[in-house]
């Protein structure tokens, strides 16, 4: 089967969830995590639920799933302990075109959830495409182990070091070659971060370049760039 990675964005989209018990938890969490309105549906909650519907992060139906519950869904999990319910919501989610997802019944899911590493922004996701999740798992932990635990708040100056290079420089090798010589390199926060001084030197080089093409120069603006790039590197 070929499936077609993604990374969606959920922020105020409507997703239901049939089912409140163990296998329903962590697709609920899954789901509040990515900012979705959440709508639960299951006569019976575990605790730790009760306790987040009461406070507002979620709303529940303290009963059984019925068609009209899939009204305005952007998607819906059907987790409940009885598959014949679960096959039911996902053979009405097909009828109304509403994606879903039969918690480990691969042949009633239009998606499946990944094994996910997270550093912040950064997210790594696994899928055997139903056929092993225990692999996808496996493979999760080897990759977190290998991966340093501030990454996340690294990326996050590599992300704002980015958007300065993009708005100081127009597109090009040079840029390109630029933000990828920084994805290499550490990065902090500091004006005297030898990375950022980096960016800054050349994004001025460039800027030189375009300014001596515009007066008549015959140095190309990428080659110039390069090299400077080059010599500093």
């Amino acid at each position: 089967m070929s499936l077609f990675p993604i990374f969606l964005k959920l922020e105020d989209r409507p997703c239901l969830v049939v089912g409140a018990g163990e296998i329903a938890e962590s697709k609920i969490q899954s789901l509040l995590a990515a900012g979705a309105r959440v709508t639960v549906v299951a006569p019976k909650a575990k605790p730790q639920l009760i306790a987040q519907a009461r406070k507002g992060d979620f709303t529940w139906h303290e009963r059984e799933f019925v068609p009209r519950d899939l009204d305005g869904a952007f998607l819906v999990v059907a987790a409940t302990n009885v598959p014949e319910v679960n096959g039911a919501v996902y053979r009405e989610a097909q009828r109304r075109n509403v994606i879903c997802n039969a918690v480990d019944d691969p042949p009633n899911c239009d998606f499946y959830f990944p094994a996910i590493v997270r550093r912040d922004n950064l997210q790594i996701a696994i899928s055997t495409a139903g056929e092993s999740p225990a692999l996808a798992q496996q493979l999760r932990k080897e990759i977190d182990a290998q991966l340093p635990e501030d990454l996340g708040s690294w990326l996050e100056s590599l992300g704002g070091l980015r958007r300065e290079v993009l708005a100081a420089m127009p597109a090009g090798d040079a840029r390109k070659a630029l933000l990828h010589d920084l994805a290499q390199r550490p990065v902090c926060d500091l004006e005297t971060c030898p990375s950022r001084r980096l960016a800054r030197r050349v994004a001025a080089s460039e800027a030189r370049s375009l300014d001596s093409v515009l007066n008549g120069s015959a140095l190309p603006i990428v080659e110039q760039a390069v090299h400077e790039h080059s010599k500093h590197n």
